[in-house]
């Protein structure tokens, strides 16, 4: 049977996922937020995404974010594409607006710390919000080691979706999933949406190694693995700590291990981590990357406030996130030497 689905949010993640709904022969409403006037005056006159390898396909329309509530009528549910900057936009502008019994599905990645250093999802927060709102809803969200223009470009894609609402889950599935994107389905939401933020930080983290070795060795040497193996490999086991502390599944630890390695190898987080390699401080990085959004940055400040607070409280030993922390460190202070803490990833498993 036919169904509606909205997204509001123009990005290139939210756009592309138009594709595989629209392809299932749905009609799909592309509403742009308030800052995508320009993003959906293009997509009105030319049907295309710049950036996509194809046109969207003809059951698409587009819509200004001023129609938003009318784009929602009759749909059978809300995608959420909004970047983490968007976040509380999101909470305010739609989330308090739209009925509570609307499906929403998120594409947006990071995660909020309280005071106490714990980490909340964003549909977890989001809910919380909503509940001292007086306002009782779930929240489903999508995590996984997807790029919006490979998705497009119809390569094979494996995700998860994960929420509360098993049932929500079982029709978003059923919309849109394609040959070329498959999707697992999970109540853990904590351990996924904490997955797939946790690769940003890590990510970059890896491809400091990169930009370590054009500092060291030119541009014009090729890539060294060993180096970046020794971080992926610690990436893996700060990533493990993190996962057990989030009370995630071990299904949900390996969608994120997917995505890190995906992250690792295209995309705006390789590029400040790579920068961060040659020497670049954050205000330097973020000169360099001028117009584009930084999320993985945000995602890798919020996780390091949030685990010295774990530590300060005794809850953690920040001797076991050497790496996060160094990044961290790299963010906060605006460090250039970011030669990486190598002896801090050994340890000693001896009788």
């Amino acid at each position: 049977m036919k169904k509606t689905i909205t997204i509001i949010g123009a990005g290139m993640m939210g756009s592309a996922l138009a594709f595989p709904a629209a392809e299932n022969g749905h009609d799909v409403r592309i509403v742009g937020t308030c800052l995508d006037d320009e993003i959906i005056d293009g997509y009105i006159r030319t049907g295309k995404h710049e950036k996509f390898s194809r046109p969207f396909p003809e059951n698409v329309t587009y819509h200004y974010f001023k129609d938003w509530k009318k784009a929602v009528e009759g749909a059978d549910f809300v995608i959420g594409g909004v970047s983490s900057f968007g976040v509380d936009w999101f909470l305010d502008e739609i989330l308090m607006q739209l009925d509570p019994k609307m499906p929403v599905l998120s594409v947006t990645k990071g995660l909020r710390a309280t005071e106490d250093g714990t980490l909340l999802s964003y549909p977890g927060y989001w809910e919380s919000e909503l509940k001292k709102r007086g306002i009782d809803r779930t929240i489903c969200a999508v995590g996984g080691p997807c790029t919006s223009y490979e998705l497009v470009f119809m390569d094979p894609t494996e995700v998860a979706f994960c929420g509360k609402d098993s049932e929500a889950l079982r029709l978003m599935k059923q919309v849109m999933q394609r040959p070329y994107y498959h999707i697992s389905l999970t109540n853990d939401v904590i351990g996924l949406e904490s997955a797939v933020a946790l690769k940003n930080a890590y990510a970059m983290a890896v491809t400091l190694a990169v930009g370590l070795n054009i500092r060291w060795h030119g541009e014009d040497e090729p890539q060294h693995y060993n180096s970046q193996a020794g971080t992926f490999t610690q990436a893996v086991r700060e990533t493990h700590a993190l996962m057990q502390m989030q009370g995630g599944t071990f299904e949900s630890e390996c969608i994120g291990l997917g995505d890190l390695y995906v992250t690792i190898f295209s995309g705006r987080t390789r590029r400040c981590g790579v920068l961060m390699g040659q020497g670049l401080n954050y205000d330097e990085v973020t000169e360099a990357l001028a117009g584009i959004t930084l999320e993985s940055l945000v995602i890798t400040r919020v996780m390091g406030e949030a685990i010295r607070r774990k530590a300060e409280l005794g809850m953690v030993d920040l001797r076991d996130f050497p790496l996060l922390m160094h990044i961290a460190e790299i963010l906060d202070k605006g460090k250039a030497d970011a030669d990486l803490p190598w002896e801090a990833f050994t340890y000693e498993h001896l009788k």
